[in-house]
């Protein structure tokens, strides 16, 4: 009896570690996948591009010289608005300096918002640090004002030059504020077009992805209000219940996960000799033979002392003597053979174990794609 009670004991846990098993499983192939909404965007939905001129005041003798015209007449525009008169002759003040400003105006910024600006010189301003942007309008390619910007600007850097020794720390004609900037009209956000539907842009342009992202909306919403125009195109009809409940209609679809695909890639820098690719990036069969020829030159110098020789007369000067030898390292030379289907990964790895180096490896990678063997776009940094 206490045999079938073990028995018995040992056959549900069995029962159970299987159905975990499987409800693992299930679970993780449910939830596996990316979301629409990290591999794509709502067209519409796009940040704006502002630029202003201004001024940055209290600088410490840093600012733009008298050869910068166009400082010396914002100067004077500038006070004359204050009702202060005086001729652009008089200004010579290095305390100022002429600047660009710029940001970028998010989607569905309202009045109010903060946004941080960059602020940089364009005159001969040796540095802004400790100086303040006076107000700068903000400007959009139409030309109408967006918001307004003004503070104490942040260099993150330093210059200093004393008796022609220089000390720098990034750059000092170059600076950020912080909420530097209020909005001050507010950006419209057209999220559905005039023919009542949302456009889905994808960041990576398949087909097989737009396709698998238009029948998971379709499976979503039970019909067929989805259709990929084409590789980088998804297109919504909206009904009425989701025209009344946009947001809430984008959140349902934003969030279904979709397995993307994605065309072989490997990437290469031959600056800094990195090689990233997908670990099933494959190549066909092949065989690779590495040479490395080395020449070595190494010189010697002696010095030929002569007034330590007696009786020297006085054509006969001190004379430095080179002397060089030349050396030719051919080094052995690498033979090696791969099958079908080895993975980018694996070649790397066994090119690595022979001590191939990295910009060796990039040419490799180069003579294998030309021979037709390397299954993958090969992108030259």
């Amino acid at each position: 009896m206490k045999n079938m009670y073990s028995k018995f004991i040992i056959f549900n846990i069995s029962a159970l570690f299987v159905f975990f098993s499987l409800y693992n499983t299930v679970y993780a192939k449910k939830n596996s996948g990316v979301r629409i909404k990290d591999i794509s965007r709502i067209v519409g939905v796009r940040d704006n591009s502002l630029i202003g001129y201004g001024l940055v005041t209290g600088l410490s003798g840093t600012g733009d010289s008298t050869r910068s015209k166009a400082t010396v007449q914002s100067v004077n525009n500038l006070l004359d608005k204050f009702g202060i008169h005086v001729s652009a002759r008089q200004i010579y003040s290095r305390n100022v300096a002429a600047v660009m400003v710029a940001t970028s105006l998010p989607p569905y910024s309202r009045t109010g918002d903060k946004l941080d600006i960059n602020v940089t010189s364009i005159g001969d301003a040796r540095s802004l640090l400790g100086g303040t942007l006076l107000l700068t309008n903000l400007n959009g390619p139409d030309g109408n004002t967006y918001a307004l910007a003004q503070g104490p600007i942040s260099i993150g850097g330093f210059k200093f030059d004393v008796n022609g020794n220089v000390v720098q720390k990034n750059h000092p004609t170059a600076g950020t504020i912080p909420a530097g900037a209020t909005v001050e009209k507010s950006v419209s956000t057209n999220v559905v077009n005039k023919y009542g539907e949302v456009e889905i842009k994808l960041n990576e342009p398949d087909n097989t992805t737009a396709d698998r992202i238009s029948k998971s909306i379709n499976r979503k919403l039970g019909k067929n209000y989805s259709k990929a125009i084409d590789a980088g195109r998804v297109v919504i009809k909206l009904n009425k219940r989701h025209k009344d409940n946009v947001v809430g209609f984008l959140t349902q679809i934003e969030n279904l996960k979709i397995t993307p695909d994605y065309r072989s890639k490997v990437v290469v820098n031959e600056r800094t000799g990195t090689v990233v690719s997908g670990g099933d990036v494959s190549i066909s069969s092949v065989s690779v033979t590495h040479g490395e020829l080395k020449l070595i030159v190494e010189t010697d110098y002696s010095v030929s002392q002569p007034f330590l020789v007696r009786n020297t007369s006085d054509s006969v000067s001190t004379e430095v003597i080179a002397n060089s030898t030349l050396d030719v390292n051919e080094g052995g030379t690498t033979n090696m053979s791969f099958p079908e289907n080895t993975t980018v990964g694996d070649l790397v790895a066994a090119l690595y174990k022979v001590k191939v180096s990295s910009r060796d490896i990039i040419s490799i990678l180069l003579s294998i794609k030309r021979a037709g063997a390397l299954h993958a776009e090969l992108i030259i940094q």
